[in-house]
């Protein structure tokens, strides 16, 4: 059962956790110091020890925090979509997840961007961890659903080069813990490639030297994404 001090510290915990993304968003991850979060919460630096052993570990819980409210998103946009309406999940999932990117530049930076300093060797591996855990699911989960329900085309495995074989071969026996054919990994890795890659170039302003609206670019690409799965590209619905 609940203590009232397990309360306490779970408020506590997530204050800490509201303090340092306010940070985060004002000042960038590098002002997101114990320091800087104590004296906002006035707190002493030390105090905050006793809730996170390190500036690494609190980081950790802010990446948690990021994914774990990124995830609920998705799943809450995809709870809105039809059953079997297979092309509006992955819609619905690539254009939910740019309106979050882009609404919050600086927790997707955390997220996606470089290393930030004070996450150590030890930090990345839980970091990844996390990012399995809580997001990446969401979007494997799908590539299972559609290709239960209705296979697309993929590549034989000695159709695929060697040198890429092997490497979705270990991801797929020693990460996903799954008996798919090469060719699903190949075409989830594709497109995932895609979608996060289009959308980290817009969120870090690396389109607008060509686009000043990106929109219509990062609808094209969902077009292609489509063709590839062999489902119907579902244009986005007037708000």
């Amino acid at each position: 059962m609940e203590t009232r001090r397990d309360r306490l510290r779970a408020a506590t915990v997530r204050e800490i956790s509201e303090t340092a993304r306010r940070i985060l968003v004002a000042e960038g991850p590098d002002a997101v110091t114990l320091r800087a979060i104590a004296r906002d919460m006035g707190m002493t630096a030390p105090a905050l020890y006793r809730y996170f052993g390190s500036h690494g570990e609190l980081l950790r819980h802010l990446v948690g925090d990021l994914f774990s409210e990124l995830t609920a998103e998705l799943r809450a946009s995809l709870e809105q979509v039809p059953e079997g309406d297979m092309s509006g999940k992955f819609m619905t999932a690539a254009r939910r997840f740019r309106t979050w990117s882009l609404a919050h530049p600086r927790e997707y930076a955390l997220l996606f961007g470089a290393p930030v300093r004070g996450i150590d060797q030890q930090d990345q591996l839980d970091f990844a961890e996390e990012c399995a855990r809580q997001f990446g699911w969401t979007f494997l989960s799908l590539f299972l659903e559609l290709w239960k329900k209705q296979p697309f085309r993929i590549p034989a495995d000695d159709e695929i080069p060697p040198a890429l074989r092997d490497q979705l071969s270990r991801y797929r026996d020693d990460v996903l813990g799954t008996d798919l054919p090469l060719g699903v990994i190949r075409q989830f890795l594709k497109c995932w490639i895609r979608l996060q890659g289009g959308v980290s170039l817009e969120v870090f302003g690396h389109l607008q030297f060509a686009l000043g609206d990106a929109e219509p670019m990062f609808e094209l690409m969902l077009t292609e994404i489509s063709a590839d799965l062999g489902l119907p590209y579902t244009p986005p619905t007037e708000d």
